[in-house]
């Protein structure tokens, strides 16, 4: 859901309204500033986006050659999420409603701090491998704790991890300290990004049918929350957790203590991208060579529904925001980009002639009764 958090202020009588106006309103927002506000949350919404696409494809070669099989979401999954998602977002509702929202949001604080910091540690694993000097080791430790004996024996702990995992965690742990002592929104974004690309890189859909009906779930249930009740920006002006990207749009008259703030919902990012991230890893099982190649670190494959769904989104974000000062008041995001990111890679198939190998791939596809009776035999 995207949405401009500006707070109203108390109703505090006509006798003294006006000695007190200055003091309680917030300093109008300017035309520049709105439009910085929003242009950063783009740029930290797609970020997450390309860069957590590109790590799945690596994760998903890291477990195949590994021999081990990712968890993926099945269909029956992608049509029972939306509930799911309807439930918790009515529960935490109705605690806000009947329970005082500091005791709340001070269980929730501790609970994404230490998801968050796991989160940012695995975020800055590759940039501080990247920058700390060669001559500096790199110590491996391993954590072994097992129960029982012989054939009887499981691991209770099994964690492996490097001193530059330590650094990490280190980082991790100061910023988390800053977002709990000071709640700044510059923390909570750092935070939220995270939690983004680790999202995009680690949730797979296995195939296209699966994102489909994720997808046109989550578009109705955005709308019906956003549309239908005021349980959605309820709960998203009183949930104080990194669960959204934040900018000031007051940020040139206040400068970083600006509070006036225009926010967009991991979900508008984490959802549509793992839907874009199985596009650029079916891109990869096409490898044609008469298309454009991306050349990086992840290989040489092409990005050609890669890159036309990331514009969709991108132009379906614009839209939201456009359609969102239009109407002045909160648009559930999901009803601008769902049919944006469905609808051009199934045109694309469509005029390509893929439209049977894109609804065919799969990330893993399923093994056949002689193979797993072949296994159980060996």
């Amino acid at each position: 859901m995207a949405e401009s958090a500006t707070e109203i202020p108390l109703d505090i009588g006509d006798s003294v309204r006006e000695t007190v106006k200055n003091a309680t309103e917030k300093v109008p927002s300017s035309i520049e500033g709105v439009a910085i506000a929003y242009l950063s949350l783009v740029i930290m919404a797609i970020l997450p986006i390309f860069f957590g696409s590109f790590r799945s494809v690596k994760y998903l070669k890291e477990q195949k050659e590994s021999g081990e099989r990712h968890e993926t979401m099945s269909n029956k999954d992608a049509l029972m999420f939306p509930l799911i998602a309807s439930c918790a977002l009515f529960a935490l509702y109705i605690f806000f409603q009947f329970f005082s929202k500091e005791y709340i949001n001070l269980l929730l604080t501790g609970y994404f701090f230490f998801l968050g910091v796991l989160a940012l540690s695995h975020l800055l694993s590759p940039i501080i491998s990247f920058m700390v000097p060669v001559s500096i080791p790199n110590v491996p430790y391993h954590i072994h704790f097992t129960r029982g004996a012989g054939d009887a024996r499981s691991d209770i702990i099994n964690y492996k991890f490097t001193s530059y995992d330590v650094i990490c965690v280190l980082i991790s742990l100061c910023l988390g300290a800053w977002y709990l002592l000071k709640k700044h929104w510059i923390a909570n974004n750092l935070f939220g990004i995270a939690f983004a690309i680790n999202g995009v890189e680690l949730l797979h859909l296995n195939n296209v049918v699966t994102g489909c009906i994720l997808l046109c779930g989550l578009f109705l249930y955005d709308i019906f929350w956003v549309f239908g009740t005021n349980v959605m920006v309820t709960v998203a002006k009183s949930f104080e957790a990194p669960i959204k990207l934040v900018f000031p749009q007051d940020i040139l008259v206040n400068g970083l203590n600006a509070d006036n703030f225009a926010m967009l919902g991991l979900g508008d990012i984490v959802v549509p991208g793992i839907f874009i991230a199985l596009l650029l890893r079916f891109d990869k099982s096409l490898a044609r060579g008469s298309e454009l190649y991306f050349r990086a670190t992840f290989g040489a494959y092409l990005v050609l529904y890669f890159r036309a769904t990331f514009g969709a989104y991108v132009a379906g974000l614009l839209a939201t925001i456009g359609v969102m000062h239009a109407w002045r008041r909160a648009q559930p995001a999901l009803l601008y980009l769902v049919p944006a990111c469905l609808a051009t890679p199934l045109a694309l198939a469509l005029v390509k002639g893929d439209l049977t190998a894109l609804f065919n791939y799969e990330d893993q596809p399923a093994e056949k009764p002689d193979a797993k009776a072949a296994k159980k035999t060996e």
